[in-house]
């Protein structure tokens, strides 16, 4: 990461002043109660799931080592700008303890044994094997939702269907727990008439009180920092001694320098990010995003590597032109009707298109101009092989280019991307190869996106796809796979690109299995404008109507096969000349006019 000038010898004789102290999760938890522990808000937020939360309650219950944490003291003031601890109380007392490292740990057990997870209750398991008596319980998180007034599971929240399903809830063993509590729920899970009830509830209430004193007398040590430890020393002692299970990501490690040097926190810059572009995140999660823009705009690379060398104060002085070129991003791709990560052909193009926005023209003739170059590479990025490999290097090359194509006039062919000899658009031996656009391939659904971009209006309803309407959308084989499997079309060439359409989720099941020519029909009898309309919806598509419209209903089985077979391949070479002919003209930033590629495409006869 970028280095903070940190002298190593001055760091290790900070380290070197740190012991190991003894904590008991009772004194933790009194501390957390009285809000004497916060959190640097550079902390990373919580990332365990309820099978790591079950894990370390089970090495608490078992007295196994569970590590130990890192905690800067406080003195007059706290040196990092803070948060509580989730679940914890805002505030009682003055703060004592920030803590650098266990945020994940604490967490989970302040939450579960307090129960303040919604959507998991934590329980403990009474049952022992009999067999092997030195086995220990065992914890089991046990996933909720509400329906109606009521959580479900039930039984979770009865104590005789709890106790019986073998169970016991972790609050009850919580070191702030309520001895009246435990007591009222140990009486409440004996069964109706119970004989020997008396000696029954005592069996209970030792084993609870058996588990309650595990976990308040577990040690969980910790290693703490003298309140006047410089802060960019807390900062990397806290980068290189972290050792929870979740490790440090770059991002995590990003956030914590930002924090030193600009004294600002990128949690929040990201924040207002998310509120000014709420779309954003359907392309990518925004801390990625935001870094990989940031990068480009510094002329670093977009990757891990580039990070290291952001200037962090430049990066935060201009969020708000982060922000504005982000906006811009979105409304460009909303214009090429690219909606979402789920149908994005290559995420690589989106930060560098964002970090160029700054550098387009004002003048309306220019700026059109200007538009029409993103868009020559929006659809090359799409189309062409430039960014299978090594894509964080040349999205950085084509930045570099395309700056220089925009401020100083360069010509076109000096980006690498439109370099005709090393990435053509697709050929249609390429685009017959090209897979189920619901795979992550470039190709497949990049001629997913030339239909939408041409407006993809639903067989049935007629609508154009929207970002609203591309969520309820399905992939629809044109040829139904069943028809090609009974014919013997081998596996691979039943669900490529070329046989694709995306259409309303109802009218893919109205259509379900039907030979083509059938939901054909159906749809222009229920269309008002009748088959030509359908014909005009298929068309931006870009399907041609004529080799779709095949049907076997009078066919023998004889002859069946090998008609299937043939009629097939002569739609989807029909398909694909059409789709040739419609990614060259993308690639060049031309329009895509639907009737224009038709009439250019005789031979795929939509007649």
């Amino acid at each position: 990461m970028q280095s903070s000038s940190i002298d190593t010898t001055d760091c290790n004789r900070w380290k070197s002043t740190m012991n190991a102290r003894d904590r008991t999760i009772k004194e933790w938890f009194d501390r957390i109660a009285a809000n004497q522990i916060t959190l640097p808000r550079f902390q990373r937020f919580e990332a365990w799931d309820k099978g790591e939360i079950s894990e370390l309650l089970a090495t608490v219950l078992r007295g196994l080592p569970a590590g130990a944490t890192l905690i800067l003291e406080v003195g007059n003031k706290e040196q990092f700008a803070s948060r509580t601890i989730s679940g914890a109380p805002v505030s009682k007392e003055r703060v004592t303890e920030q803590l650098l490292d266990g945020q994940q740990r604490l967490t989970a057990l302040w939450r579960s044994l307090h129960d303040k997870y919604p959507k998991q209750t934590f329980l403990v398991t009474h049952r022992r094997d009999t067999e092997n008596s030195d086995s220990f319980p065992s914890v089991h998180g046990e996933s909720r939702w509400e329906r109606g007034n009521k959580v479900y599971p039930l039984w979770v929240d009865d104590p005789q269907q709890c106790w019986d399903h073998g169970y016991i809830p972790v609050r009850l063993i919580s070191p702030n727990g309520d001895p009246e509590e435990r007591g009222a729920w140990i009486k409440a899970s004996l069964p109706d008439n119970c004989v020997d009830g008396f000696e029954v509830f005592h069996k209970r209430l030792q084993l609870i009180t058996d588990l309650y004193s595990r976990i308040r007398e577990f040690n969980l040590p910790y290693l703490a920092l003298p309140p006047e430890t410089p802060k960019h020393v807390a900062l990397d002692v806290f980068i290189k001694t972290n050792t929870s299970s979740v490790r440090l990501s770059t991002y995590d490690i990003v956030v914590a320098l930002v924090e030193e040097e600009t004294g600002k926190s990128l949690h929040m810059h990201v924040d207002v990010l998310r509120k000014r572009v709420p779309h954003a995140e359907e392309y990518k999660d925004l801390s990625s995003l935001a870094l990989d823009v940031a990068a480009l705009r510094q002329d670093r690379i977009p990757s891990n590597a580039g990070y290291q060398s952001i200037d962090y104060n430049q990066m935060i002085a201009d969020w708000d032109g982060l922000v504005s070129c982000v906006e811009q991003m979105i409304k460009f791709l909303e214009e090429e009707r690219v909606f979402d990560s789920k149908r994005l052909p290559t995420y690589p193009a989106l930060p560098v298109i964002a970090a160029l926005w700054e550098h387009l023209p004002k003048q309306p003739d220019q700026l059109g101009n200007a538009i029409d170059l993103l868009r020559k590479f929006l659809w090359c990025a799409f189309l062409t092989q430039r960014y299978e490999k090594n894509s964080s290097t040349h999205a950085l090359q084509d930045f570099r280019k395309l700056r220089d194509v925009l401020l100083e006039g360069s010509p076109h062919h000096t980006v690498p991307i439109f370099d005709a000899t090393l990435n053509l658009p697709p050929s249609r031996e390429l685009i017959l190869q090209a897979g189920w656009p619901n795979r992550a391939t470039i190709l497949g659904r990049g001629l997913l996106a030339l239909q939408l971009k041409c407006g993809a209006r639903d067989f049935a309803i007629g609508r154009s796809v929207t970002r609203e309407a591309v969520a309820s959308r399905e992939y629809h084989h044109l040829f139904p796979e069943s028809l090609l499997e009974c014919a013997d079309v081998p596996k691979d060439r039943i669900s490529l690109a070329v046989n694709c359409a995306l259409i309303e989720g109802q009218t893919n099941r109205a259509i379900s299995n039907n030979d083509p020519i059938n939901y054909l029909k159906d749809r222009s009898a229920n269309i008002s404008l009748g088959e030509d309309e359908l014909r005009r919806r298929l068309k931006t598509h870009l399907i041609p109507y004529g080799t779709l419209a095949v049907g076997y209903a009078e066919v023998d089985d004889a002859d069946k096969k090998s008609r299937v077979r043939s009629e097939y391949e002569t739609f989807l070479q029909n398909r694909a000349m059409i789709l040739e002919s419609a990614a060259r003209r993308a690639c060049k930033g031309e329009p895509l006019d639907v009737n224009e590629l038709f009439k250019k495409n005789p031979e795929s006869v939509d007649s």
